[in-house]
């Protein structure tokens, strides 16, 4: 099915960001993923191409971009023709954003030029041992005392955990409150911010995933983010665009898979004729390009909502539901198609089949998605 609501500025910038993808990623990926991490180089790379926090305002260094559909590109190409690993979004739209939004001008103007440039790289620790998706049970805590905060605790599963730089740290102010939460920004090199081991994982294999550990880190209190004790809700403002970008990136995972399964099936042939011939290919094939193009166009419109600020947090929830199962139904149908190749991790499918499984986790989990989609529509069990 044709897309509809690109114009033809974005279809030069997909061209432009395409080339990045070709040129300076697909040649890493191997190395990147048998070393556990990206290349720092990769981010002040995409840096010069001008790929990070396109929405920062020009006198940070940014373009001032606030179109969402050249992320949606930007996703959409890194997972076409990049690597998976390479998380451009978690440090440009996911966690940047926090700073411009809930920052001081100081803190703007001390911390987004060189996010912009790639030199520092973002994180945000919010998970740790034993809460998983429940916020209101952080134990990480941090003291007030004076001119500055004394953190302690410990976060685990910390996407760019490892090259971070800046990792805004949400941290219990209030021990009175489930929700008596703040926001930190622990820069590298702060006394007593320890890093774990590099986490070994099933897919994503050059993202580095780290534990995080904080003893008695000063952090001044130029270094708290946004207004204090209210970091629970300040966590919920990025929910909402998190999950549509990550549904942008599992669609075009979709495509992805269907693209070389296509034309796999076409080349491979069995019993004398290629696998593309067989009735039960064909319809595996035709199932998955209707539900592919039906996600697709679900997605697209939710970015023109989202352009408008009319998207709601329940069409969000149901759009990284629908394409996150939607990407793992996929990549196992054409790991099937690819037979026994397709558990080789020579062949493409079979690390797509691998990254794809953490989809349905994080940003929130199918389950939840299934809650926020459940009481949108009046099923509340607190209201019972």
């Amino acid at each position: 099915m044709d897309r509809t609501i690109f114009d033809e500025e974005h279809e030069m910038f997909r061209d432009s960001v395409r080339s990045f993808m070709i040129n300076e990623v697909q040649p890493n990926i191997e190395r990147w993923n048998d070393q556990g991490i990206v290349d720092r180089e990769a981010y002040l790379k995409a840096g010069e191409q001008g790929l990070l926090l396109m929405w920062a305002d020009e006198k940070y260094g940014g373009a001032g971009v606030s179109d969402f559909r050249y992320e949606q590109i930007v996703m959409e190409e890194l997972t076409m023709h990049g690597d998976a690993g390479f998380f451009l979004w978690l440090h440009s739209r996911l966690v940047g954003p926090y700073i411009d939004t809930f920052g001081t001008e100081e803190q703007k103007q001390r911390w987004l030029p060189k996010c912009v440039t790639g030199e520092h790289i973002l994180a945000i620790a919010m998970t740790e041992p034993g809460t998983g998706s429940d916020l209101a049970a952080i134990r990480t805590r941090a003291e007030d005392k004076g001119d500055h905060y004394l953190l302690n605790g410990s976060k685990t599963y910390i996407s760019n955990g490892i090259l971070a730089d800046l990792v805004i740290v949400a941290a219990r102010t209030d021990p009175d409150s489930k929700r008596g939460i703040s926001l930190f920004v622990v820069e590298r090199g702060m006394e007593g911010f320890e890093r774990g081991r590099n986490m070994k994982k099933m897919g994503l294999k050059s993202q580095d995933t780290a534990e995080m550990f904080f003893n008695n880190v000063k952090v001044p209190k130029e270094n708290l983010l946004g207004d204090p004790h209210r970091g629970f809700y300040h966590l919920m403002h990025g929910l909402l665009e998190e999950r549509l970008l990550a549904a942008a990136g599992f669609v075009a995972n979709c495509e992805a898979a269907f693209q070389i399964t296509l034309e796999y099936i076409n080349d491979r042939k069995a019993f004398g004729q290629p696998i593309a011939a067989f009735q039960n290919t064909r319809f595996k094939m035709a199932d998955m390009r209707t539900e592919i193009d039906i996600a697709q166009s679900f997605v697209d419109q939710c970015v023109i909502q989202h352009n408008d600020g009319t998207l709601s947090a329940d069409d969000a929830a149901k759009a990284k539901l629908f394409s996150s199962e939607l990407e793992c139904r996929v990549t196992d149908e054409c790991l099937q198609l690819h037979g026994g190749a397709g558990y080789m991790d020579e062949y493409r499918i079979s690390r797509m089949y691998a990254n794809a499984r953490i989809s349905r986790i994080y940003a929130g989990t199918s389950e939840i998605m299934r809650e926020i989609i459940a009481r949108s529509i009046g099923l509340d069990p607190r209201k019972k």
